[in-house]
Order: structure tokens, then C-alpha cells, then sequence
């Protein structure tokens, strides 16, 4: 070892100085997006939205909800830059700007809903630390309210835009709809995409499949109770049953990267796809590389996503853990590897974070 090679680097105390003040930001970011989830669930972000500026009992009147809690989750939002505080009225006000990003009417635009996924994702801390150790995964019951979550976040991305922009994704696949045909969701999660498509073509058939019968419950009771009848579901294990039948439309909503065997599922759907069938798939857009995923906005979030949940869920059963970022590139190459001759990749500017894939037999 020559001297050069011994001597250290010279300590940047500005480069470091710089990291700790990003550290300091992340902090208070997570304390903000843990803020935002209770301001969505319980209505405040809504409330605030319509209220002139208002005092926190005022507020707290408003929605029917403890004072002393409304006045500190205030404070975190005031000091956050979220909502504005005159300081001698003692009143809060939230602009119309931020509004635009965290409540009900937002929609797809409610970043608020998103933010739930911090504190699912927190409450299994301690089991994904001895995941790292184990090499285990974490089985989907571990992950609390992550099927609400996941669902009210799909309504945004799929269910708001379903009609007018997923569908029309595959030429005629809507006149078919109209007419009769046989659809299946596979990892339909709580369903709801499902109950949209059900009341809007009432002469095709729409079947529900998932490993957890407790995501769907909710909309087979929403089912049976407004009497839409050509719908159903059934709680299956895709990776060791299958898909039970033959279908002209096969559909796979933020599904596909975290089962037990993703390579095998596609196999199945490209099997169950009548002659002139159609797969439409939406997954995460990310690149299958980590270079191509530095530029994306999102990338922090959905890699923690994938570290969190996704890809222990998948080792949990013993698949081989493709996590969130599994990518754009690897997606359209294990459809063709499934049989699927034609793969159309689109992006809707309404949904930043997925892609969509339209494949055909």
C-alpha cells in the first residue's frame, strides 16, 4: 500500500452539514404524512376545505371531534406550511392550492390517501427487522388496514378512470362489454373496479378471485344488497388452483409482482384467454433497473413499498420476491414469455405511478 493510498479523504463538513439537514427535512416529512393520514380519516382535511378560517373549537365543532386533538394536529400543519395561521386572530385556513392535493374532492389528485400506506407499513417495523435477519417474508394478515388503504387508493387510479381512459385502452373492448362477455380480476383485492364494470354492463359476467376473501366481503355484500347479479367471487389460490375457466376479458389491478408465482399467473391468464381475448394489466411503471428509476419522483416511496410490503408478502409464499420496482421492462418480457404475441405498454396522465398493459393472444 503506497502512502497516496493510505492517506483519507479530506472530510466535506458542507456536504455533511447538507445531509443532515436531509435528514432533518425526512423527518419531519414522515411526521407529516403520519398527520395527513389522520387528517384524511377524519374528515378535517375535508371540513377546513369549506370553512372560512376558522379557530380550532370552531373546526373542532365542525366535525365532531376533540378540540385539544384538532388544536396539536394544527400546529404540525401550520408549522408544515400545510394550512395558514393568522397569529392574531388564532385562526387556521387552509388555501385552495393544497386543498387541491389532500382532500375527498381531489380525487385522483388526493395525496392524502396515500399517505395511509406510511402507517400501515410502520406497524410491521418489527417483523421486517427480523425478516432482514431471517430472510423470511411477512404474510399478508400481518399488514392491518393495507386492503382499505389499497382499495381507496385503487378507486383514484382505476375506478375513477376506468370508463373513460383504462377500457378504451384496447380497441372494442367496451362495445364487447356491452354486448356479453366473460371477464375475470384476478387479485381482485376489495373489488370495487370489479362492481363498477358489474352495474355498468349488466350483460357480461364478472368474477372476483383473491387469496383473501375478507378484501372482497365488502362489495359481495354491496353486491347482493343492490341485487347486481352478474357478479361473484371466490377466495383462491391462484398459485396452486389456477384460474378456474376460460374468459374473454382478464383484468390484474396492482396484482400481479407480488404473487407467489407472477411468471406462472401470467402462463394461467394467457391460457384462460379465449382466441380473441384481451389482458389488461396495470402494475407499477418503474424501470426494472435502479439507474432508470433515479430521476422518479417517486422512487423513495415505492422502493420502501417494495421493502416493506411487497416483497416480503411474495417471500411469504415462497415466490421469488419481484418486489414493487419489478419495472416496465421485466413486465413486458415475462408477458411474452407467457404466450402473449402482442404487448402494448401505456401511460395515462391521469396515474404517474402505473403503467398499463394491454396483451393479446
Amino acid at each position: 500500500m503506497t502512502i497516496a493510498e493510505r492517506i483519507e479523504p479530506e472530510f466535506d463538513a458542507i456536504k455533511s452539514e447538507a445531509f443532515a439537514g436531509r435528514l432533518v427535512g425526512g423527518l419531519n416529512d414522515a411526521a407529516l404524512m403520519v398527520m395527513t393520514s389522520v387528517g384524511h380519516r377524519t374528515g378535517l382535511f375535508d371540513a377546513i376545505a369549506t370553512l372560512p378560517p376558522s379557530t380550532p373549537e370552531a373546526i373542532a365543532a365542525t366535525t365532531g371531534l376533540a378540540p385539544r386533538y384538532v388544536r396539536e394536529w394544527l400546529c404540525v400543519l401550520a408549522t408544515a406550511r400545510v394550512v395558514e395561521h393568522d397569529a392574531t386572530t388564532g385562526r387556521f385556513h387552509l388555501p385552495p392550492e393544497h386543498a387541491a392535493f389532500v382532500t375527498r374532492a381531489a380525487a385522483p389528485n388526493n395525496i392524502a390517501v396515500t399517505s395511509q400506506f406510511i402507517g400501515v407499513i410502520a406497524g410491521v417495523e418489527d417483523r421486517i427487522v427480523k425478516a432482514f435477519r431471517t430472510g423470511e417474508g411477512v404474510h399478508y394478515h400481518a399488514y392491518g388496514r393495507f386492503h382499505d388503504v389499497m382499495a381507496e387508493d385503487s378507486a383514484q387510479t382505476v375506478g375513477a378512470a376506468l370508463f373513460e381512459h383504462i377500457l378504451p385502452l384496447a380497441p372494442g373492448l367496451t362495445a364487447r362489454l356491452q354486448r356479453g362477455i366473460d371477464v375475470v380480476d384476478v387479485g381482485c383485492g376489495a373489488g370495487r373496479a370489479l362492481l363498477l364494470m358489474a352495474r355498468a354492463f349488466q350483460k357480461s359476467r364478472f368474477t372476483g378471485l383473491d387469496l383473501c376473501e375478507d378484501a372482497f366481503a365488502e362489495a359481495q355484500v354491496e353486491a347482493a344488497r343492490t341485487g347486481v347479479a352478474n357478479l361473484s367471487f371466490e377466495a383462491r389460490d391462484l398459485a396452486a388452483d389456477g384460474i378456474p375457466d376460460d374468459y374473454d376479458l382478464v383484468t390484474a389491478f396492482d396484482a400481479v409482482h407480488d404473487q407467489k408465482d407472477p411468471q406462472r399467473l401470467l402462463t394461467d391468464i394467457r391460457a384462460a384467454l379465449r382466441p380473441d381475448g384481451v389482458f389488461l394489466m396495470q402494475d407499477i411503471g418503474g424501470s426494472s433497473t435502479l439507474e432508470g428509476n433515479m430521476e422518479n419522483p417517486f422512487a423513495p416511496f415505492l422502493y420502501t413499498m417494495s421493502t416493506m410490503h411487497c416483497t416480503p408478502v411474495s417471500l411469504a409464499q415462497g415466490g421469488p420476491g419481484l418486489g414493487t420496482m419489478w419495472g416496465v421492462e421485466l413486465a413486458a418480457e415475462m408477458l411474452r414469455k407467457a404466450g402473449f404475441e402482442q404487448v402494448d405498454l401505456h401511460r395515462l396522465p391521469h396515474d404517474p405511478v402505473n403503467a398499463y398493459f394491454v396483451a393479446r393472444v
